[in-house]
């Protein structure tokens, strides 16, 4: 199985408005609730792909409920999650249907307690036992140590595990000196952490930091890949119009498909690619509209770089 953790769990709420406009009254035409988080995102994706996925990290009160219940009705993933005496988080997306647009609106999450860690890194170690692969997704909750991540990477790697880092900011660098197989920031989060805003030079410099791959998100334009043995960029046919929530996190899950099935790096960059851009196309994020995606596979360009 492929384990994902989410330390942030969300409940993701949805309000669709006609036009969003600062400073009035907005009647909702429309709302949804969905379980959220970056890592129940990927592992949402990862079933759909035909994956057998356990998605842990922490959850409680009525959202944490609510998160659960939704989990059990919509998916297939199996819940591990841990309980936490605090209230999960709400996500709120407001989307504009005259653009598009979508603004969002993330609450912090509930303060662990240290008996609250100790009993989710007990379940962390014994699911890793199990697992081919697991990636490590997202934003830390209040109480959490920023270096987490490195902890839970040393512990896969104990355990003989591959690990996939999606995070940002301290945690990602933290996250790195711990040598997680791939790292997997978007453009600015890589810029963020290394000062560069061309993407090949960021990537290169995040592996002297420790990652042994680092595959960059490039929004609209694709993927960049670097590896110990090159580097791969890929693109989809053309720009995809959509709302792109989440489009990240299927790439992951792409990409860590990919990872357990032994593919190439150039068929596994061009099915997180198509992932993504039908990612953009679905209703809400840890979905993909299946025709899309299927219609893009063969369509991505996937080249070696000239500087690789």
């Amino acid at each position: 199985m492929i384990l994902t953790v989410t330390l942030n769990a969300a409940l993701d709420i949805t309000y669709r408005v006609p036009r969003l406009q600062p400073h009035t009254t907005h009647r909702v035409t429309e709302v949804s609730e969905r379980p959220g988080g970056k890592g129940i995102n990927v592992a949402r994706v990862l079933t759909a792909l035909g994956h057998e996925t356990v998605a842990t990290g922490f959850a409680g009160g009525g959202t944490g409920d609510a998160l659960r219940a939704l989990l059990a009705q919509e998916t297939e993933v199996t819940d591990a999650l841990v309980p936490v005496g605090g209230a999960t988080r709400r996500t709120v997306a407001v989307v504009d249907a005259s653009t598009g647009d979508t603004t969002q609106l993330n609450e912090p999450g509930p303060i662990v307690t240290p008996a609250e860690w100790d009993a989710f890194t007990a379940t962390y170690r014994e699911l890793l036992s199990g697992a081919r692969a697991v990636a490590l997704c997202g934003s830390l909750p209040p109480g959490v140590p920023v270096d987490v991540y490195a902890r839970l990477t040393r512990a896969a790697h104990t355990a003989g595990v591959p690990v996939l880092l999606d995070t940002s900011g301290e945690p990602l660098r933290r996250g790195l000196a711990a040598r997680p197989d791939l790292a997997k920031p978007n453009a600015d989060e890589l810029a963020a952490l290394t000062g560069s805003t061309e993407p090949l030079r960021a990537a290169r410099d995040a592996r002297r930091r420790g990652a042994h791959t680092v595959a960059a998100s490039l929004g609209a334009e694709g993927m960049l890949v670097v590896t110990a043995d090159g580097a791969w960029q890929a693109a989809p046919p053309e720009r995809i119009a959509g709302n792109p929530t989440g489009a990240g996190d299927s790439a992951v899950a792409g990409l860590l498909s990919g990872l357990v099935e032994g593919l190439p790096w150039p068929a596994r960059l061009a099915r997180a690619v198509a992932l993504s851009a039908a990612t953009v196309r679905a209703p809400a994020a840890g979905e993909f509209d299946r025709p899309t995606y299927e219609g893009l596979l063969g369509q991505v360009t996937v080249a070696e770089h000239p500087a690789g």
